[in-house]
Parts: structure tokens; sequence; C-alpha cells
């Protein structure tokens, strides 16, 4: 007889509830927020969060953005990973006050949904040179046509506004959320995420590759999607602000282990400053003439502790790494440069201590010797022995094998000359001989 063992009803239980979580965690939502500017980590942030949401299946990716705008790069290299990704991409511009401007807007009208809270903007995509430059008319066309054909190839498949949107590229452009939505540049507009939702659910969505679908995310669960702690350490000292300050701070650590080797801190903080902002600035557009300026700096630093100028050499430094400051980020945009009141901030006080710092030392360098052999040059002693010429003699409270340069009786005064070995080498203090007072008669 053969014995049928049925599960009991805990067991079917469980495994409707795993059943359900799977279904729950498949059609989750992933979030990301971009509240900074367009750089290689965003890019790298983006692209993280897409292939994590491919890789789980997840219904939609929400990417919440708020930006100035950023480097045309990464910009690009963003827009490509949204046009390729097998999950749909909604970006919304969020919270009101926010904007889209400039890159922002190159990433919007790559989203499968573009949607903007009310009181937000967008636009002003008009492409700028590295730096503000001004450039002949042949080039500043190029770059114009190919920023709008890269709009126009994107918004078209979408089922947008191209026209209006090559507006934002050829004039600079800007528009509210309604504005936008009313031109056709954006899908909705919601005043939160659950409001998006229900519109989304509403209408059918057109994906790049002219497929249509049709997406049910009203009640969804949200799951939040973070930076790395590495991506969160890169994205802050990206801030060229943030990049400046930590090359100044290492400058000035390497500078104290210099004169002072072997206090170890101080050059391990500096080459760990340097090298992350050296990695900051590789990533960044810098000009080197920028650098070579900053270097110019700390040599007049150095001559004004060498030199006398009153004041001249350091003001001189203090100039040169100000303007080296604000040219060493040569970003598209006010918001990816070193700021003026940074600069000031860093190279007065910067200059001023690193001068002085300068100044002790060499004047240190220039003092006499007090410690050691050398310490006894010049020292005062009194002849403990007869001097003929070798013999003993007391100094510096330390008895010394001497040699005169001349004979000499046991309690003369003697002065060193030179240390050889265990020995002094040492001359008479000559004392100068007082005008004696006549006698007066009786």
């Amino acid at each position: 007889m053969v014995k049928i063992v049925l599960p009991s009803r805990r067991w079917l239980h469980g495994l409707a509830l795993l059943f359900v979580f799977c279904l729950s965690a498949s059609a989750q939502v992933l979030k990301i927020v971009i509240n900074d500017t367009i750089h290689p980590i965003t890019d790298e942030y983006i692209g993280r969060a897409l292939t994590t949401a491919a890789q789980n299946k997840y219904r939609a990716v929400l990417i919440e953005l708020n930006t100035p705008g950023g480097l045309l790069d990464s910009t690009r290299d963003i827009m490509e990973k949204i046009l390729a990704s097998t999950v749909p991409v909604i970006v919304y511009v969020t919270p009101s006050g926010s904007r889209a401007g400039s890159a922002g807007f190159f990433i919007l009208q790559a989203a499968d949904v573009a949607a903007m809270a009310p009181g937000t903007n967008t636009g002003a995509a008009h492409p700028v040179t590295l730096g503000g430059g001004k450039i002949d008319d042949v080039m500043k066309q190029k770059i114009e046509n190919d920023s709008a054909a890269l709009l126009r190839s994107v918004v078209s498949k979408r089922g947008r506004n191209a026209g209006i949107a090559e507006t934002a590229v050829r004039e600079s452009k800007s528009f509210t959320d309604q504005e936008a939505l009313s031109q056709k540049l954006i899908d909705y507009v919601a005043t939160n995420e659950d409001d998006l939702f229900k519109q989304i659910d509403a209408h059918p969505i057109k994906r790049f590759n002219g497929q249509t679908i049709t997406l049910k995310l009203s009640g969804e669960p949200i799951l939040p999607y973070d930076m790395t702690l590495k991506q969160k350490i890169l994205a802050f000292i990206m801030d060229p602000n943030i990049a400046f300050i930590l090359l100044a701070i290492g400058a000035l650590a390497l500078y104290a282990e210099f004169n002072h080797p072997g206090a170890v801190l101080p050059g391990t903080v500096g080459i760990v400053f340097i090298l992350l902002a050296a990695f900051a600035l590789n990533l960044l557009p810098t000009r080197f003439a920028a650098l070579a300026m900053i270097v110019g700096a700390f040599v007049l630093f150095a001559l004004e502790a060498k030199f006398v100028s009153h004041g001249v050499l350091t003001i001189g430094g203090i100039v040169l790494l100000t303007l080296g400051a604000l040219m060493l980020v040569d970003a598209p945009i006010p918001e990816m440069r070193v700021h003026l009141l940074t600069a000031l901030a860093v190279s007065i006080p910067f200059g001023f201590i690193t001068a002085f710092l300068m100044s002790i030392a060499l004047k240190a360098r220039r003092n006499k010797v007090v410690t050691g052999a050398q310490g006894l040059v010049g020292e005062l002693g009194i002849a403990q022995s007869a001097l003929a010429p070798q013999g003993k003699v007391f100094v510096h409270g330390e008895l010394w094998d001497a040699v005169s340069s001349t004979n000499l009786p046991a309690g003369a005064s003697v002065v060193v000359r030179s240390v050889e070995g265990l020995q002094l080498r040492v001359d008479p203090v000559t004392v100068p001989q007082t005008a004696q007072t006549p006698a007066h008669a009786s």
C-alpha cells in the first residue's frame, strides 16, 4: 500500500505568500534622484540603475530630475542608456521650483515618459563652448546643428514636437510646465508620483523602438535606489570648488612635510588630497594652463620668503592663484566652475600662510646651530690643565680634550674654533687692555 503525504496548509500558505512576494518584487518601480550637475558620476549612477532594473525585471525606472545642466559627453551617454533600456524610463522634473536646464532638457526628451511638476521649467539647451569663449561662426553653426539633430532624432521618435524642441537649442528658449505640456514637449504635468502614475495608467506609451505599451503603475511599490558610497564621495569631489580646495590643502600639507621630514601625517594627507583632486580634475574639463598658473603662484610665495619685496610677490601669488582657480575648470555652465568667493577665500589666507611659513623656515636655516658638535664652535671654556699645547678644557658643562694654538696655563679662558672628532681646537681669549688711570701726586 502506497501512502501519499499531502502538503500541510502551512506549507501552502507559505508558498502562496512567496508567490505573491515574487510578483510584487517584479512589479516594483525603481526610483533614482538626480539633484546635481550632469557629469561622469551621474552617468555611471543612471547606468547602474537601469542595469539593475533590467536584471530584476522591474516595471519602470523613475528618474526625479533637478539639474542646471552639465557636460555634453555625459549627457549623450545617459541618453544612449535611456534609449537602449529594456525597462521604460520616466523622467519627472520635481519638486516645484526645480528645472531641467540645458543637458537636463536632452535627458527629459530622451525618456519614454516626460513629466514635470507644477512650478518647474525646462529648456535653454543652446550649446555653450567650454569656458564660454567666443568661437567662429562656422564652428558655432556646426555645434548647433549637431545638437539640434541629436534632439530631433530623439523627440520625433517619442511623438513629441521636434520643431519646438529645436528652438531650445537654436534660440535658448525655456518653457514652464504648462508651456511644455501645451506645445507637446512633455507628456504630463503631475503634482506628485501617485498623480503621475494615475495619468500614465490611462494612456499608451510609445517606446523608442516603435513598440507601444501600457504601464499600470498605480499602487505599485517604489524602490529608492541610492548611489553607492564610492559614487557619493566621487560626486562630492566632482564639485570644482571642492576639487580646488583639496588641491590647495594637499599642497600646503606637502609643504609642511618637506619642512618637517618624518612627520608622516602631513605628507599622507597631502598625497591623498592631491590624488583626490587629480581624479576629479581628470574627469572635468580642466585647463592645464590654469594649473601652471597655480604652480607659478607657489613659486612667487617661495620667492617672497627669500627676497624682501614688501609683499609684492605675495600679492602677485594671490592674484595668480585666484585667476588659476577661476579658469581651472573649463565647464559650459557656471555651476561647474570654481566660484570667485571660493577662489578668494582659499587664495588670500593660503598666500599669507605659505609666505609666513616659508619665511620662518628660511630664518631658522640662517640661524647659528646651537646643538651637536657645531653648537660648540664659538663657545667659551676654561683650561682645566696646562695646554702645551694639549690638555683638558671645560666647555658647556663637559670636560674635553683640547689642542691650543699657543701654550696656556691652567685656568686660562679659551674659545672653541673647531671640533675634530672628540678633540677641540681652541685659542686663548684676548681681553682688550683698558686704559690705566695715571697716578695723582699727593
